[in-house]
């Protein structure tokens, strides 16, 4: 069953990936690149270096890394403990541009997740996260 759902989810990212819009097609390497450090600095527990890659909208929220972690680590267990990450669709909606990002937890279940980033003048931050909803799967 884990193999078709796998299998499935896999089918899919190529018809997201096609939904991309060309303008934020160029955006996305560097959007993927923050995204992917935060994530690594969160396996590595370097709660400060995944601070800086948060939005001041985020950082206000929280106050300290200590507490961003916290509640990263309580929230998100799956980007706080992840063991990989997989690039999928990316959208603009009013200036910020939507990533999504499929994380596998170290157990290794799969979430989808999509990443808010909003343009600083100290470059791309993340401006939130939120989990979706696992696709339907028929069997």
């Amino acid at each position: 069953m884990r193999f078709v759902l796998i299998l499935m989810m896999g089918w899919g990212v190529p018809a997201l990936a096609q939904d991309t819009p060309p303008a934020a097609q160029v955006e996305q390497l560097p959007l993927q690149d923050i995204i992917r450090q935060q994530l690594d600095a969160f396996n590595a527990r370097d709660v400060d270096l995944a601070w800086t890659f948060a939005s001041p909208m985020i950082q206000g929220m929280f106050g300290n890394p200590g507490n961003f972690g916290v509640m990263v680590s309580e929230g998100y267990p799956m980007v706080w403990d992840n063991s990989a990450a997989k690039f999928m669709a990316q959208r603009e909606v009013d200036g910020r541009i939507y990533q999504q990002v499929m994380v596998q937890d170290t157990n290794g279940a799969l979430h989808v997740l999509e990443y808010a980033m909003i343009q600083t003048a100290q470059g791309w931050k993340i401006d939130g996260v939120s989990l979706l909803p696992p696709p339907d799967v028929g069997v």
